[in-house]
């Protein structure tokens, strides 16, 4: 990919533009469509769903279709991960990065190719499968569409329903993506530790270790 998709502005860290809204705020239409999101460990629904929350018809229809490309959908988990953590790095996408770093580890991916998700799939170490998932997540990024070879080489390992679900997945948390990035949603204390990687400074040799970690 080029610089120009890497090297995005950030949005200066103001605080939020728009704050989650407080549990002793939501009244009972809220409540209900809050009901089925899993608390984290410290009893607090994750801010993207309470700030979303405040658009509460865009929000009805969203959490059936994101639940289920993240719960129901017909690629493998560290499939959609990897996909979700390079969109995030595209995107430069903090939050979306420090709540999927978990789930990534959840599914199989190692610390490692965490760190080596910011390097991009041409860095050493990835296996032909990954690489091709990252090359797809970049070339959606940048050009809105799969080139030749890439569909076809994903073609030989995913089934019709499951290129699709590529796309529209890479595309979903695009979305997601500029929501949080504009909103100024931050990440909850027990995710701080999760740290976008810095892309490479132009013209620099990529490494892993000038990506820092997850």
């Amino acid at each position: 990919m080029t610089d120009e998709h890497h090297h995005r502005p950030r949005r200066a860290d103001a605080g939020p533009r728009l704050a989650p809204l407080p549990e002793d705020g939501w009244d009972r239409s809220t409540r209900e469509l809050l009901a089925p999101i899993r608390r984290d460990a410290d009893g607090n629904l994750p801010h993207v769903f309470t700030t979303l929350v405040r658009h509460p018809g865009l929000f009805r229809h969203f959490l059936p279709f994101g639940t289920h490309l993240l719960r129901d959908g017909r690629l493998p988990g560290r499939t959609r991960e990897l996909l979700i953590l390079r969109t995030a790095f595209n995107t430069r996408a903090g939050y979306e990065w420090g709540r999927h770093a978990p789930m990534a580890r959840a599914a199989g991916v190692t610390d490692e190719e965490i760190r080596r998700v910011g390097a991009g799939p041409d860095a050493p170490g990835w296996s032909p499968a990954d690489a091709r998932l990252l090359r797809a997540a970049d070339e959606l990024h940048r050009d809105a569409c799969l080139s030749a070879a890439t569909w076809s080489a994903l073609a030989a390992d995913h089934d019709e329903a499951q290129l699709i679900e590529i796309t529209m997945l890479v595309g979903q948390y695009h979305m997601v993506a500029f929501f949080l990035n504009s909103a100024g949603t931050r990440l909850e204390p027990g995710y701080a530790t999760e740290i976008l990687p810095e892309p490479a400074a132009p013209g620099a040799t990529t490494t892993e270790g000038a990506h820092g970690h997850a």
